[in-house]
């Protein structure tokens, strides 16, 4: 397992700073229904603020925290992809103020490769201000995955072109090398998993899995209708799949897995066979949506390896990474014909050497009275819920594929 820790160096890659006028914001608070106030502080900030003589103080320092973290992103925050709202300011142990941001935040630390915010408030009687630094990451990496990526660099060239497309306009090249060397690392590790899996006990099996928010499949059945799980080949996905949701005895048996045969051929069988002995179904892509729409009608879920690259008919090109990537358009196809909800899902190892598997909150469906332009908005949101889950743990993807192929 990597980890991006901070930098040895420098202490901040880049600094933001703004000031608030405390008028500013009694203005706001004395014209601002305490509900819409929710839209831009969070409920913690307001809690913590109090409602006393210095509760407009304490929350124009917020205020001015959220900007100044905003500023660290000019480019992001001049086309929108980041606002102000996706940073608060919490309390920790010692009373220090830290950064909380939202997904959508994270995700864009992860992809400038950033370990933290740093943030420095102060208040006179008339403004706030706020510093907010932005701390490098350094990514960790195991003896065997420099050795793998000097003497063994199978796909070298693939994964480094895939992560200088992702990673370049934001990373130093030293780290794009260190997470390349990780991604080697991943793989090693990988297959050392596949190996020892089969010969591990139903305990031992149980014990190194942890399943978040399965209760979003579990809503699903409760409904009597099926459902589209999006992911793609994060961490080792096979065996936290297996081990995970073979505990739940209303999944076994509803679960089909979307995929394309493997190569060789002998580990296709092999995979084949153990996904049907822990009792889920297999579905060759070619062909079979039928199948799909029967098994969806009957309340199933099928499982949909949404990262691969996909040629016309297929596919049509959608923005993936900021760079137009051939993208199946079969899911959304499929969801809004059906309306089986789509569920985020992903798998990622632990530093222990334990694996999570967890689902998230289903993608709002968008309508357009245009279907063609509908199934390329869904497309996009689905690529957009991939990034944010690759992002999470990015040394976990499959970089040796070639997702951008030129068109």
């Amino acid at each position: 397992m990597t980890a991006i820790a901070p930098a040895v160096g420098p202490s901040a890659s880049r600094c933001g700073i703004d000031t608030v006028a405390i008028e500013r914001i009694e203005r706001l608070l004395a014209t601002t229904p305490r509900d819409d106030l929710t839209r831009i502080f969070s409920a913690r900030e307001l809690g913590d603020s109090g409602d006393g003589p210095g509760q407009a103080a304490s929350l124009a320092a917020r205020f001015a925290a959220k900007e100044a973290c905003a500023k660290l992103f000019p480019r992001e925050l001049a086309t929108g992809q980041i606002v102000p709202e996706d940073f608060s300011v919490e309390r920790d142990g010692h009373g220090a103020p830290q950064v909380v941001c939202s997904p959508r935040a994270q995700a864009l630390l992860a992809r400038h490769r950033l370990s933290g915010i740093s943030i420095s408030l102060t208040h006179d009687r008339l403004s706030a201000s706020a510093v907010a630094l932005a701390l490098p990451g350094v990514t960790e990496v195991s003896l065997a995955g420099r050795l793998i990526y000097r003497f063994l660099p199978i796909r070298r060239k693939v994964i480094l072109e895939n992560l200088r497309r992702v990673f370049g306009p934001t990373a130093p090249e030293a780290e794009i090398v260190r997470l390349a060397q990780a991604h080697y690392a991943h793989l090693w590790r990988l297959l050392l998993e596949m190996i020892r899996f089969r010969w591990m006990s139903e305990a031992r099996k149980r014990a190194m899995i942890r399943v978040e928010n399965v209760e979003a499949l579990h809503r699903e059945f409760e409904k009597g209708r099926g459902a589209l799980v999006l992911t793609g080949h994060f961490g080792n996905w096979e065996v936290a799949t297996v081990a995970g949701l073979r505990t739940h005895g209303y999944i076994h048996g509803r679960i089909h897995f979307l995929r394309r045969p493997i190569k060789p051929a002998w580990l296709d069988a092999w995979v084949t066979r153990r996904f049907r002995r822990e009792g889920f179904g297999v579905i060759g892509k070619r062909g079979s949506l039928d199948r799909i729409v029967s098994l969806i009608e009957a309340g199933d879920i099928i499982v949909f390896p949404f990262d691969q690259s996909a040629a016309k008919p297929d596919g049509i090109d959608v923005e993936f990474f900021g760079a137009p990537a051939g993208t199946f358009k079969s899911l959304a196809i499929i969801a809004l014909a059906t309306g089986a909800p789509v569920i985020p899902g992903a798998a990622w190892r632990e530093a222990d050497g334990s694996h999570v598997l967890r689902f998230e909150e289903p993608l709002p469906s968008i309508e357009h009275e245009n279907t063609n332009e509908a199934i390329r908005r869904n497309t996009r949101a689905y690529n957009a819920a991939l990034e944010e889950l690759i992002l999470r743990h990015p040394e976990q993807w499959w970089w040796v594929h070639r997702r951008w192929k030129q068109r």
